[in-house]
């Protein structure tokens, strides 16, 4: 496998990681979180012969971006793809979006639809999973405690216990978030069902029936949401079902975006 070629651009005045192959129908790939271009290189290198030009971009953040110069909302990640739309002159795209990069995709196709021609979503995120009851009581227990911690200036106690806290709770990708940390909480807080259902472009949802960051409950409800969307389920994979079963991720695609519908 070749690797990209990664030009830094200035978008929105930051400068981001961009690599375009191929010519023909204009595709736009959104990494997941933590992903960066070459999470897609491997799509975007068999897919660009068939007659695409496949545009790839490392999000702010990740990958040979800047970081967002505050915490930004997903709102703001779709006005960054935006600018880069804009600035190299694509009116219309189809988009691939995995995970993070698919709910930046669901926001763009509800709030400018006339940008989007079709969506193929692995694994999207966007739908708000609720905690359970166990998990809120201990939510709230663990608030009461640190505000107590607080008022009696017992600081060290108070960043302890949050510590633990996180440690026994908090997802990986909330862990080692670093300087994206609040990013992050602001993301995953945002419920996109409304937005779903806005959706003008014809969606192709991709899925592993055993993905236990994005389980298969939320592709089932987005393909209930989106007016116009397929699921298709890969068996004994997860989250990375896309990179998994490339082959037919590929033909999946191509078949779609080719198509008349």
């Amino acid at each position: 496998m070749s690797k990209p070629v990664i030009e830094r651009h200035s978008i929105q005045n930051l400068l981001a990681g961009v690599c375009v192959v191929g010519e023909g129908c204009p595709v736009l790939a959104l990494h997941g979180w933590g992903g960066e271009i070459q999470s897609f290189w491997p799509v975007a290198e068999r897919l660009a012969p068939k007659g695409y030009q496949v545009h790839l971009l490392d999000l702010p953040g990740f990958g040979k971006s800047d970081l967002p110069p505050e915490p930004w909302a997903v709102a703001d990640y779709m006005r960054f793809v935006l600018a880069y739309l804009d600035a190299n002159k694509l009116e219309r795209v189809s988009i691939l979006g995995h995970s993070f990069g698919g709910r930046i995709s669901l926001m763009l196709a509800a709030k400018h639809p006339e940008r989007v021609n079709k969506m193929v979503l692995a694994a999207s995120a966007g739908l708000r999973t609720q905690p359970t009851l166990r998990h809120r009581i201990l939510q709230i227990g663990a608030r009461i405690i640190r505000q107590l911690l607080e008022t009696l200036r017992l600081y060290a106690w108070r960043d302890r216990l949050q510590e633990r806290f996180n440690r026994r709770f908090a997802s990986e990708d909330y862990l080692t978030a670093g300087p994206l940390r609040d990013t992050f909480v602001r993301v995953i807080n945002e419920d996109l069902t409304p937005i779903a259902r806005q959706i003008q472009a014809p969606t192709v949802l991709i899925w592993g029936d055993q993905d236990t960051e994005t389980p298969l409950w939320q592709g089932r409800r987005l393909e209930e949401l989106i007016p116009d969307a397929g699921l298709i389920v890969f068996q004994g994979t997860g989250h990375f079902a896309y990179q998994q079963h490339i082959g037919d991720y590929i033909r999946i695609v191509d078949h779609f975006l080719s198509s008349e519908s």
